[in-house]
């Protein structure tokens, strides 16, 4: 098991985001969280990733317990999030951006090699490597936004709503990009509102409300439960 949490619950304030949840991905899964905005979705990545500290339970990576530790050492173990929005740095260039992503990484003699491979995978960012961030199109910037986190070198990528703002098209190219990603070793926390979308590119899906998990089990079995269908499957979670 690659990342388990346990009965985690988080507060903002005296207003709770997240009661008593508990879900694991494997080593080479990718399982999806889905739900409507405000049903505590974001709020789990962002205490993976230590920016959000919980009020009771356990989130364990490879066995050992992460929660609790600073955002930094989080990335260092391997985990990496691409935030929604896509968070580019506008006015700095793709290549800055991209260079960015591999700080933390002890392995400098790795780096080139990997910018080299995230440039065979998005041609059209080894084009414009001297243009501004912000200068790119939609679907440009969240290639740059997965190219960034790809040079953290991951285990484990949390992708916060990877096809927001995106057209049908452009949702279709990031799918076929999050199953190369998978194909290449990397397991994912997918978190989405398009449900559909979701449920296609997952294993195993957990659908939350209300900052609780509703239902969980087989991605594909979940997408012919009627009751999914009736309310989560019209395109967007509602």
């Amino acid at each position: 098991m690659l990342l388990e949490i346990e009965n985690l619950t988080v507060y903002y304030g005296k207003a709770r985001a997240l009661e008593g949840i508990s879900l694991n991905i494997d080593e080479g899964e990718i399982v999806c969280i889905v739900g409507a905005n405000g049903a505590g979705k974001t709020t789990i990545l962002r205490t993976i990733c230590g920016l959000k500290k919980p009020v009771s339970g356990e989130i364990r990576y490879r066995g050992k317990r992460i929660d609790g530790i600073p955002a930094h050492e989080v990335v260092r173990a391997g985990i990496t999030q691409i935030p929604a929005g896509r968070m580019i740095f506008a006015p700095m260039t793709v290549m800055d951006n991209l260079k960015i992503g591999g700080f933390l990484r002890k392995d400098k003699q790795n780096i080139n090699r990997d910018l080299e491979s995230i440039f065979k995978h998005f041609p059209i960012l080894k084009e414009r490597q001297t243009q501004m961030g912000g200068r790119l199109s939609g679907g440009e910037q969240q290639m740059l936004a997965v190219g960034r986190a790809l040079m953290a070198n991951p285990k484990l990528l949390l992708m916060d709503e990877p096809s927001m703002g995106l057209s049908p098209l452009l949702v279709t190219e990031v799918s076929n990009i999050i199953r190369d990603i998978n194909k290449n070793g990397i397991s994912i926390l997918l978190v989405e509102q398009n449900c559909r979308m979701a449920l296609k590119l997952a294993k195993r899906a957990y659908i939350l409300e209300l900052g609780k998990i509703a239902l969980q089990g087989d991605a594909g079995e979940l997408s012919n439960d009627e009751r999914v269908k009736e309310h989560y499957l019209g395109g967007v979670c509602m």
